[in-house]
C-alpha cells in the first residue's frame, strides 16, 4: 500500500485522531513513526489527511510494546522489516534464515524484560524498606 492510496481504496478507515484516541498515544508520536518510516498511512484523503486500516493498529501496538523494552527506533523498525518480510518468503530457506533473525529479537526482548523484571524487585524493595520506617 502506498500514501497516494484515497479513502475510497483503503477499507475500514481511521484518520490520525482516532488512531491516537485507540492507541493512547499522542498525534505528535504518530506524525513521528510516519516521519521516521515506522509506521506509514495505508492511504490519505484527497485532502491529505493520513488514513490507517486495522493492520496498521496492530503495527503501532506492536511498537508501542517496545517501547518499555528500550529499542531504539532502528532496532523497532529493523524488527518490522523481518516480521514483514516473513509473511513474503519465497522459499522455505528464505522463511528460515528470517525466523533465524526474528529469534535473535525475542532473546534480546527476552533479556530486556528480565533486566526490568529485576528492576521491579529492587523497587519493591525499596518501597518495602520506606513503610518499615
Amino acid at each position: 500500500m502506498t500514501d497516494e492510496r484515497t479513502a475510497e481504496e483503503v477499507e475500514a478507515t481511521l484518520r490520525i485522531g482516532e488512531l491516537a484516541d485507540r492507541s493512547s498515544m499522542s498525534l505528535r508520536t504518530l506524525r513521528h513513526y510516519d516521519e521516521v518510516g515506522l509506521l506509514t498511512p495505508s492511504g490519505r484523503t484527497v485532502g491529505g489527511f493520513r488514513l490507517y486500516t486495522e493492520r496498521d493498529v496492530d503495527r503501532l501496538l506492536l511498537i508501542r510494546r517496545m517501547k518499555p523494552l528500550g529499542f531504539s527506533l532502528d532496532a523497532m523498525a529493523e524488527l518490522l522489516r523481518v516480521a514483514d518480510s516473513l509473511e513474503s518468503a519465497a522459499t522455505p530457506e528464505e522463511a528460515a534464515g528470517i525466523r533465524t533473525r526474528l529469534d535473535a529479537f525475542i532473546a534480546d526482548a527476552a533479556a530486556r524484560r528480565a533486566k526490568l523484571e529485576e528492576q521491579l524487585a529492587m523497587a519493591d524493595e525499596f518501597l518495602a524498606l520506606l513503610r518499615a520506617r
